[in-house]
């Protein structure tokens, strides 16, 4: 049986559609302008939620600001899917902002597409790739957790 990791810890599920949304529209502007300063700003922010602290990365406080203006519901999800995603998410902008850096720019793209075919599927279906992942990893290595 499939199962996304569990933390039993909730956060905002809007918030993280949100995120989504300024991860999908970074990556778009990356492919149409191949400037590499927008891959590392994602990888930074990537670093920043995940061994941080969330409430210093940009992209977080903007999801806030801008559930705030659009006054959009509270619809909490699991947090640890959503974690394991960002994990993804930053593994991807690494590589993209090497791809880039090195010239190797087919690669860095054929990788964007990747990442935004990801954070697309969150952004417009609510559709976490990271949990089919994760149940693969899990069958690989039975003691792996996020």
């Amino acid at each position: 049986m499939q199962a996304c990791p569990i933390s039993y810890k909730q956060i905002d599920g809007t918030i993280a559609r949100i995120n989504a949304f300024f991860i999908t529209l970074s990556v778009v502007i990356f492919l149409y302008t191949s400037l590499s300063i927008v891959t590392y700003i994602l990888t930074i922010d990537f670093f920043i939620r995940l061994y941080i602290n969330k409430k210093f990365s940009p992209i977080f406080n903007l999801s806030k600001i801008t559930k705030k203006i659009l006054n959009v519901r509270t619809n909490l999800t699991e947090a640890a899917p959503k974690r394991l995603a960002a994990y993804f998410g930053l593994f991807f902008s690494i590589f993209i902002s090497i791809e880039s850096t090195l010239g190797l720019y087919e690669t860095a793209y054929i990788t964007s597409l990747i990442l935004l075919f990801c954070s697309s599927l969150e952004l417009f279906f609510n559709y976490c790739l990271g949990c089919k992942i994760y149940y693969i990893i899990k069958k690989i290595f039975p003691s792996f957790s996020v």
